[in-house]
C-alpha cells in the first residue's frame, strides 16, 4: 500500500491549489470559493477571455497553463471529477475580455454538463461565451458509444494556438472556429504498463501482468477495452502512430490529413513516466513518421496531462493548417509552458486585478463538512428524514459506491455523492431547527448543494432532481410523506430534467435505469415502496448491458457484471424516502445491500 502524501484535516485538492498560487504567485493568483484560479497577466492585444478546467489528476493541466499566451482561468475540480458549474461560472466571470470569454471543455460527461450550465448562466448576464470541445482519443472513437471520444493531450495544442490567437485579438466566433479545427485535426492515443495509485486504498486501480499492456487507457485511469501483451517499443510506437494517422482527417487525393505543413507531435507523459522514457518515445515517433514521409514541424515532450502517477504515456499528432505553427511559435509565459519568440509578450494586469481586487492568498477546505451519521432530529420532516437517512447510508457505503464505479469508471463517484451529502446535512444543520423547516425547504437547500456545489455529472442531475422534488412538495403545501403524489410528480419531472440535460435514455446505463421504472411504478398506482423495489430491480439489470453514456462507455464488455453505481444511488435514495424511521419495514433492504456488495 502506497498512500497518497495528504494533510489529515484538509481536502488535497484545494491544499495543493494554495501550494501552486503561493510557488507561482507571479503568474497567477487563487479564489477559493469557488475554487478557481486566473492569471495576473494578459497580454496586451487580448480581448477575449480563455477559461477551462477539469479534474484534478492531471497536472499541470490545467492550472499550468495560466499566463500569457495560454488561459485566464481555470477550474480544477475533485481528482478526476469535474469542477461544479459554479466554479467554471465565477472564472468565466473573471476572466472574461471586453469581446467576452470562450471555454475549453474535454469531452466527459461530467465537464460537458457542468461547463453548459456555466454558459448558460454567463450569456444570463450579458457575456458573449464561445465553446470548444475537445474530443481527440482515437480508442474511444466508436459508432456504439454515444459519449464519443474523449479529450485528451490534444487539449494541450489547442489551448496554445487559441492562447496565440487570443493575443493576436481573436475574438470569440474566430476562436471556437479556431479551436473546432484544431480539434478535428487532433487525435491521440495512450499506452500503459501500470495503472495509477487508488488514493483511497493505496493499492493500483487496476492489475497488469508484468508482459501486458493497457493500449487505449483514460486519463482518468478508465481501463481500455482490452489488455494486449507488450511489445518492444518501436514496434509499440509504430501501431500508436499507425493507428493516430489513420485516424487524421485526409485530405482531398492525399492518404491522411498530416500531409502540406506537417504535423506537430506531442508525447504526453501520464505521471509516473520518466523523461529519459518520454524523449525515447519520441525519436520513435519520429522515425515513425519519417517512415511515412510525414515532417514534425513541432514537438512537445512531458508530462502535461497526467492521470495521477500512471506508467504510461500518449501520443498526440496534430495535422497543422497554414499558420498554425507562427501560433504554436508565439511566446508565453506560464508554469508549465513558457517560451516562443524573443522578448516575450506584452503584458498587462488581468482584467479582475482592477474590478475585484485581490484574491485571498490561502484556500479554505472545500470538503469540511462532517461525516453523515444518519441521525434524524426531532420534528424534521419526512423529506428531511429521507435527505438523512440516504446521507448515512450513502457514508456507510462509501467504499462499495467507490469500488463499483472502480469497476466502471475511474472511482470518484463514492467521494462525490457522499461529499454532496455531508454538505447538504452541514446545510441542513446550520440553517436551524428542523421543525421550523418544511419539507419542500430541506428539498430546495438539497438541490442547491448539489447544482452547486458538487461537481461530476452526478452533481448536476442529481441537484435537478431534488429541484423538481422540492417544487412538486411546494406545490403539495411544503410538506409530503411516502404516500403522496407529490412524490410521483417530482420524480416524474426530475427524471424529464436529467434526461434534457444529460441526455441519457433507459438502457443507457445510468441513473436514469433506476429512476424511470419508479416513475412508472408511482404512474400505475403503486406505491413509494413499489417504486423503490422497482428501482432496485432495475438497478441491478445494469450489470447485464454496456454502458452508452458518461466515462463507462468507454469500457465496452468490461463493465458487464457490474451495477451502475449512479443506478444504485437513486435505489439508496427511495428506499430511504420509503423508511423514514426506524419503526418502519424496509423492503427494498436486501436487493440494495446485494447491489452493494456486487464485485467484492
Amino acid at each position: 500500500m502506497a498512500a497518497p502524501f495528504a494533510h489529515p484535516e484538509h481536502e488535497p485538492v484545494a491544499r495543493a491549489a494554495a501550494g501552486f498560487a503561493r510557488t507561482h504567485a507571479d503568474l497567477v493568483a487563487l479564489r477559493p470559493e469557488p475554487l478557481h484560479l486566473l492569471a495576473r497577466t494578459r497580454h496586451a492585444g487580448r480581448r477575449t477571455g480563455l477559461v477551462s478546467g477539469g479534474g484534478a489528476g492531471h497536472e499541470p493541466l490545467h492550472v499550468g497553463l495560466l499566463g500569457p499566451g495560454l488561459l485566464d482561468g481555470a477550474a480544477p475540480g475533485m481528482v478526476f471529477t469535474s469542477p461544479h458549474n459554479r466554479q467554471v461560472l465565477e472564472a468565466g466571470r473573471a476572466a472574461a475580455g471586453p469581446d467576452g470569454v470562450v471555454l475549453v471543455v474535454k469531452n466527459y460527461t461530467g465537464d460537458v454538463i457542468n461547463f453548459r450550465i456555466a454558459a448558460e448562466r454567463l450569456r444570463l448576464e450579458g457575456v458573449r461565451v464561445g465553446e470548444v470541445l475537445v474530443d481527440d482519443d482515437v480508442a474511444t472513437d466508436s459508432a456504439d458509444n454515444a459519449a464519443g471520444r474523449r479529450g485528451t493531450a490534444a487539449t494541450v495544442v489547442v489551448e496554445k494556438l487559441l492562447g496565440a490567437a487570443a493575443d493576436a485579438g481573436a475574438d470569440v466566433d474566430a476562436l471556437v472556429d479556431l479551436g473546432t479545427r484544431v480539434v478535428a485535426a487532433s487525435r491521440s492515443l495512450a499506452v500503459a504498463s501500470r495503472a495509477q495509485t487508488d488514493p483511497a486504498t493505496g493499492e493500483p486501480a487496476f492489475a497488469l501482468g508484468p508482459h501486458e499492456l493497457e493500449l487505449g487507457v483514460g486519463i482518468h485511469g478508465e481501463r481500455a477495452e482490452r489488455t494486449v501483451a507488450r511489445p518492444p517499443l518501436p514496434e509499440l510506437v509504430e501501431q500508436l502512430v499507425g493507428q493516430v494517422l489513420a485516424a487524421l482527417p485526409a485530405e482531398p487525393g492525399e492518404a491522411s490529413g498530416a500531409a502540406g505543413d506537417g504535423v506537430l507531435v506531442v508525447v504526453n507523459g501520464l505521471g509516473a513516466t520518466t523523461q529519459l522514457e518520454l524523449y525515447a518515445v519520441m525519436e520513435e515517433v519520429t522515425e515513425a513518421l519519417d517512415r511515412r514521409g510525414v515532417a514534425v514541424a513541432g514537438a512537445l515532450v512531458g508530462t502535461y496531462v497526467a492521470a495521477l502517477d500512471m506508467h504510461g504515456f500518449s501520443v498526440t499528432l496534430t495535422a497543422l493548417e497554414e499558420g498554425w505553427l507562427d501560433l504554436w511559435r508565439a511566446p508565453s509565459s506560464s508554469a508549465a509552458l513558457s517560451g516562443g519568440g524573443p522578448g516575450g509578450p506584452e503584458v498587462v494586469p488581468a482584467p479582475w486585478s482592477g474590478a475585484g481586487g485581490e484574491p485571498p492568498a490561502a484556500a479554505a477546505p472545500v470538503d469540511g463538512a462532517a461525516p453523515a451519521d444518519g441521525s434524524l432530529p426531532q420534528g424534521a420532516s419526512a423529506p428531511e428524514r429521507a435527505l438523512r437517512r440516504w446521507a448515512g447510508d450513502v457514508e456507510a457505503s462509501h467504499d462499495d459506491l467507490t469500488r463499483l464505479d472502480r469497476l466502471a469508471g475511474d472511482g470518484d463517484f463514492g467521494d462525490n455523492v457522499r461529499g454532496g451529502l455531508r454538505r447538504v446535512v452541514a446545510r441542513l444543520d446550520a440553517d436551524g431547527p428542523a421543525s421550523g423547516r418544511t419539507g419542500a425547504e430541506a428539498l430546495a437547500a438539497a438541490g442547491e448543494v448539489f447544482l452547486d456545489e458538487v461537481g461530476g455529472p452526478g452533481g448536476p442531475l442529481v441537484g435537478l432532481l431534488l429541484a423538481e422534488l422540492a417544487a412538486a412538495a411546494e406545490r403539495a403545501g411544503g410538506e409530503t410523506s411516502a404516500g403522496d403524489a407529490a412524490w410521483s410528480e417530482g420524480l416524474r419531472d426530475g427524471v424529464a430534467a436529467v434526461q434534457r440535460v444529460g441526455g441519457a435514455q433507459v438502457g443507457d446505463r445510468t441513473l436514469v435505469d433506476a429512476l424511470d421504472p419508479a416513475v412508472r411504478a408511482l404512474g400505475d398506482g403503486g406505491s413509494l415502496a413499489d417504486a423503490a423495489a422497482a428501482a432496485a430491480d432495475r438497478a441491478a439489470a445494469t450489470a447485464q448491458v454496456r454502458a452508452r453514456r458518461g466515462r463507462a462507455a468507454y469500457l465496452g464488455d468490461r463493465v458487464v457484471g457490474t451495477p451502475d453505481p449512479g443506478a444504485v444511488a437513486m435505489a439508496m435514495l427511495l428506499r430511504a424516502a420509503v423508511v423514514t424511521g426506524d419503526e418502519a419495514d424496509d423492503p427494498s433492504a436486501s436487493a440494495v445491500e446485494e447491489l452493494l456488495a456486487a464485485g467484492r
